[in-house]
């Protein structure tokens, strides 16, 4: 399909579907993304008693029958309950050729909502990870943390990236690119086997806004309704203190930003992974993929922040401003995108700062 290595496209992504490498329904507006696919929920959610692995000599469908507790008709909605571990398979169905491998990640708008969604394959000893050459269907296991959700059969909560070859951009490839684009605002960039990136807990002086906390015990989020929700009945803000710190209770859900700005170059994607836990034992993001155009000025950007979905595991946690939290690894893109991040794709998080999920209306500062 191509010999230059890196991540495809929309227009190759296009081609797998007319080459029947990805067979599915007819597509929705906006399913194809700069540099990714949107995966659309099937008919059937199956409630499981226990998330899993199939292994290397089973199938999906092999393990249901001991696992599966109930399933729900998703065809005119559903409720997914907080806590729970749903198993739903997709629209879309892979027949790879050999020289193309995938992974996937949770749509931004679907980890800002702390839904933790993972992609499984037949055969699968990998969560979110497609073996080059994979021919058979694919499954989405979903399990909403804090917030109660609705979903139909056709909602889009993950997104999957296919790459040939090796992408990944080393940190001399970075900085070379750094000096050409501008990867991050302020200087200087650091670079760790990916772009460091540190936490913003300043925001514009004392008692600004700095993030938010979810609340427990809310209303339902209905992933397929843009703008309905009133951010008060699902967060409660938080401000910048005079000493730059916040605690993490443990199994809290935090949104918050980090303190850079950066951009993801036409010729470039990035994903977003957690600093070593060696630093602290919390995570900071489930969304992890950025399109080419992300935050570039010609696309519509000027630099923008990555939102980061903070949670802190068994023990509280002090982080302070400026504190490394996570960094940004750069790929190739195999050829440049025809529309970029931004350029009227219903692209909801260009030129973001602090910024909650597309659900919630837009807050008033006060």
């Amino acid at each position: 399909m191509t010999s230059v290595p890196g991540i495809l496209p929309s227009h190759r992504i296009d081609d797998l579907f007319a080459s029947g490498a990805i067979t599915a329904p007819p597509l929705d507006v906006g399913q194809v993304q700069p540099a990714s696919l949107d995966l659309r929920l099937g008919k059937v959610a199956y409630r499981l008693r226990a998330s899993f692995l199939p292994g290397p000599k089973a199938r999906v469908e092999d393990k249901l029958e001991r696992l599966v507790l109930h399933d729900l008709d998703l065809t005119s909605g559903a409720v997914l309950e907080t806590g729970g571990v749903y198993l739903v398979p997709v629209l879309e169905c892979l027949q790879l050729p050999a020289d193309i491998a995938a992974s996937a990640n949770p749509k931004s708008s679907t980890g800002r909502i702390d839904v933790f969604t993972r992609l499984i394959t037949d055969h699968g000893t990998a969560f979110d990870q497609i073996a080059a050459g994979y021919a058979g269907p694919l499954y989405i296991e979903i399990s909403p943390r804090t917030f109660p959700i609705k979903v139909r059969q056709g909602s889009r909560l993950a997104q999957v990236r296919f790459r040939s070859g090796s992408s990944r951009l080393d940190d001399g490839e970075l900085v070379a690119l750094d000096a050409v684009s501008s990867l991050v605002e302020p200087k200087p960039a650091r670079f760790d086997h990916g772009l460091t990136l540190s936490i913003d807990l300043a925001g514009d002086g004392v008692q600004s806004l700095i993030g938010y906390r979810a609340k427990r015990h809310t209303g339902v989020v209905d992933v397929d309704r843009q703008g309905a929700l009133e951010v008060a009945d699902f967060w409660e803000p938080i401000r910048a203190r005079r000493d730059l710190s916040l605690v993490l209770d443990p199994n809290e859900f935090y949104i918050l930003a980090s303190r850079e700005a950066v951009q993801v170059p036409a010729e470039t994607a990035a994903e977003m992974v957690a600093i070593d836990p060696m630093v602290g034992e919390f995570r900071v993001h489930y969304a992890g993929f950025f399109d080419p155009g992300f935050g570039v000025a010609v696309a519509g950007g000027r630099g923008a922040r990555a939102v980061l979905e903070v949670r802190s595991h068994d023990v509280p946690f002090i982080i302070e401003h400026g504190q490394t939290i996570g960094r940004l690894v750069y790929e190739r893109m195999a050829e440049v995108p025809a529309v970029l991040y931004g350029q009227g794709i219903g692209s909801n998080y260009q030129a973001q700062g602090l910024k909650l999920s597309k659900h919630f209306q837009p807050p008033v500062e006060s």
